[in-house]
């Protein structure tokens, strides 16, 4: 039985459900990337390593016009595909008409694809070089847009979700340690340096960079027990950004293994 013509898709339809298809992983029947977003990955990725390098003088002087011309052809490109995206999201039920197009429009996603655009055509002209500087930092967002490709960025934050309550004690211990480490050392050494330790809040200064291990360079306990306060601190340091490590770790390679047992399964089923 043929459909009516009020069934069939106009053109524009079938062009559109195509074009979603090329931009939406989701969409796509089998899984992996389309071309379309493979060439769009590596553009980004070429992009944010041009941002990077641009901002070594050595580097832009050696050719300043390759790095405008660069920069030109991938916001334009970055363009074409902001609005062919905008265009795409009427396949999906939830960003049809006017409404929906406005609703995609202010989704982080494609917040994001804006943000990583109109820094080159905001700066056009600029003659702050510090407001320019500032602006061309947005251009590196572009990376983040790789996490509508990758997989595991999706188990990562399904890690994260799913340990969330044990991160929250880490961060808690974390800042009481602060608090802690910050008051003793202040009571140990204001008195012989009031200009580093002289109140809790300037030794905070110094038990972030104990505790992370960072070191503490030009900020040192000078008294007997200060110095032995900051070994043991700088050994509690290494616990304290242990932890979260650890429970990170342990919640990605659980995401891991349910991955690759789903994975399995659907190998199974079609080989049935």
């Amino acid at each position: 039985m043929q459909p009516s013509d009020s069934q069939k898709a106009s053109p524009y339809e079938a062009w559109r459900r195509r074009l979603y298809q090329m931009l939406e992983p989701t969409a796509r029947p089998s899984p992996g990337l389309s071309i379309t977003n493979r060439v769009i990955a590596v553009l980004i990725t070429l992009a944010t390593a041009l941002t990077i390098l641009e901002t070594e003088p050595v580097v832009r002087a050696l050719a300043p016009s390759f790095f405008v011309t660069s920069e030109v052809v991938l916001a334009l490109a970055f363009l074409v595909e902001y609005v062919a995206r905008v265009i795409a999201a009427g396949e999906d039920p939830r960003y049809r008409g006017l409404a929906g197009r406005v609703r995609f429009m202010v989704s982080p996603w494609a917040i994001i694809d804006l943000l990583a655009i109109l820094p080159f055509f905001l700066t056009m002209g600029a003659v702050n070089a510090f407001a320019l500087r500032l602006l061309k930092l947005i251009r590196l967002l572009r990376l983040a847009r790789l996490g509508r490709f990758s997989n595991a960025i999706g188990d990562l934050y399904s890690a994260v979700r799913g340990r969330r309550y044990e991160l929250t004690v880490s961060l808690m211990v974390a800042v009481a340690l602060l608090i802690v480490t910050s008051s003793v050392i202040y009571v140990l050494e204001a008195s012989h340096q009031p200009e580093a330790f002289g109140s809790i809040p300037r030794a905070l200064w110094w038990s972030v960079a104990t505790l992370t291990t960072v070191g503490y360079g030009d900020v040192t306990p000078v008294t007997a027990a200060g110095q032995l306060f900051a070994g043991l601190t700088a050994i509690v340091g290494i616990g304290m950004i242990a932890m979260p490590t650890g429970i990170l770790a342990a919640a990605f390679s659980d995401a891991m293994q349910k991955r690759r047992e789903q994975a399995a399964e659907d190998t199974d089923v079609m080989a049935e």
